[in-house]
Parts: C-alpha cells; structure tokens; sequence
C-alpha cells in the first residue's frame, strides 16, 4: 500500500465551509500529499454546490469521487429530463460559464472505486453481486455517461422498477438498476429486492413489521468477505464502522458534522457543520 494517506470523506452536498475546514486539520495537513475519496452527492442542498465542486475538482489526481444519486440528478437536469426541486441549489452550477466542463467532470466519475481492499460506492451493493461483478456492472454505466449521447441514454435512468436483480435484464433495466442500487440503496429484503422509501436508521423492527434489513446484512452478501464496502448516503444511519463496511454520512447539510476516515489505521476526523444547515438544506 502506498505510504500516501488516503482519506474516505462522507457526503458534502455543497458544504463549502465543512470541507475547507476538513482539509485545515492538523490530522489531514500532517500528512505527506494526502489523497481523498469522496463518496458522492458532492452537490445540492448545502449553501455552496458551485464552490464544493471547484474545490474537488482542484485536487486532480489526488482526489476520486464516485457519483450520487444528487450528483446524478444535476446530470438529469442538465439533460433537461428532470425538473429544478424547490431544495435543489444547482443554479450556480447551471449557470456558470463552465458550465459544459464542470458538467462532463461529474460525468467522467466513476460509479464504483476499489483500492487496498475497500470499495466505496455511494449507496449500496446488492447481495447478488461480487467485488468484480460491481465494478463490471459500473462500468456499463459509466461508458453510457461519458458517451457523446449521454442524455438520451439518461432517458431510461428514472424508475424504481426492477427491484432486484436478474442476469437476464434487458440494457434499460440492467442501466436502472445499477444506478439504483450503486446511488440510492438502503434498505432490501433477504432475497436482495431493494425498498426505496426506507430513510431512518435500520431497526429489528422493520425485519419484524415488513422483513427489510440494510443491504450490508442481506444473507449471503458476496462482497462481505472480498472488501470493505465504503459508503455514504445514509445521514440517519451515520458513523459506521466493522469490518466489512464502513458508513461516512454523518449529515453535514443537517447541521450534524462532516466525517473522514483515513483508510490506513480507520483514524476518524470530524468537524462541526452547524453553520452549514440552513432553510434550503
């Protein structure tokens, strides 16, 4: 493993002021070139998406953000499949003078990202799929998003059907899927059917009333012994750390804190994000 310290980073959702404050402290600064893994939703909902982004993208090769389901939906509006939500704060970003370029960035990202062991994804990973089989899955994606006519094949992105995997997808609903499982993932039942209208943090109860448990505890989960899975997404959830997998959302747009764990020894850095939740959050 390189001797660089690598630094997992939760959801930032355009919290400008957090992240500066994160990258100032003295834990992260002592190290040599650090590098960070940003595990989606750098944009919306926070007091600063554009500024959020140019900051990411200033790191260059020193920073790897895999796409969430917020980062995605600005795509889909750009794409103009999608319409501005009253929360959104992507006007900024939509109305830069770059816009293009910040635009094909974010479409550049990838889905997934393995390295040393760990894979992060911004959601989730089905029961179904292997380490390789993710990463694979990914990748269709990411070609349809980096290709010339993205936004058309964007077109078939939205639904929450199929639920679960099958080997026989046809491309629009294998597409669907993926996205959904890799970008918007909590909760599924043990034969890996996802369940998207579960947002709080997992209880014995929801087994009990509706038999849904969180996707890293489906039986069977084939990454479970292959890598740690690195997450984000699930502010309710918060800080979560086992041998298998590690949950970074800890709600910084909700005024709650901003979370890095660096990669090496699990060392946990957290600042304080009270100033960044606001009406729009």
């Amino acid at each position: 493993m390189s001797h660089r310290d690598i630094w997992m980073v939760g959801d930032l959702q355009g919290c400008c002021r957090s992240l500066e404050t994160l990258m100032r402290h003295p834990d992260i600064t002592a190290g040599d070139d650090p590098r960070f893994w940003f595990a989606g939703d750098l944009v919306n909902r926070g007091p600063d998406s554009l500024r959020t982004l140019r900051s990411v993208i200033a790191l260059g090769d020193r920073a790897v953000s895999v796409l969430g389901n917020h980062d995605l939906h600005l795509l889909g509006i750009a794409a103009g499949l999608r319409k501005v939500g009253k929360s959104d704060t992507f006007d900024e970003i939509l109305n830069a003078p770059d816009a293009e370029a910040l635009l094909d960035w974010i479409r550049h990202c990838p889905l997934a990202h393995y390295e040393h062991g760990h894979l992060m994804v911004h959601a989730g990973v089905l029961p179904q799929w292997s380490v390789a089989d993710t990463l694979e899955l990914a990748a269709e994606v990411q070609k349809d998003l980096r290709a010339p006519d993205w936004r058309q094949r964007l077109q078939t992105m939205y639904g929450n059907e199929p639920s679960q995997w099958r080997d026989d997808l046809d491309q629009e609903d294998r597409r669907r899927i993926v996205i959904n499982a890799l970008t918007r993932l909590r909760m599924c039942d043990a034969q890996g059917r996802m369940e998207f209208r579960h947002k709080l943090a997992p209880t014995e109860q929801d087994w009990n009333d509706s038999g849904l448990l969180p996707w890293y505890d489906a039986p069977g989960r084939r990454t479970r012994d292959e890598a740690t899975i690195v997450f984000g997404h699930w502010s309710t959830l918060g800080l979560l750390m086992r041998p298998d997998v590690i949950c970074l959302d800890t709600g910084c747009v909700w005024g709650r804190s901003l979370t890095a764990v660096r990669l090496g020894d699990r060392k946990v850095v957290q600042v304080d994000c009270t100033d960044q939740a606001g009406a729009d959050c």
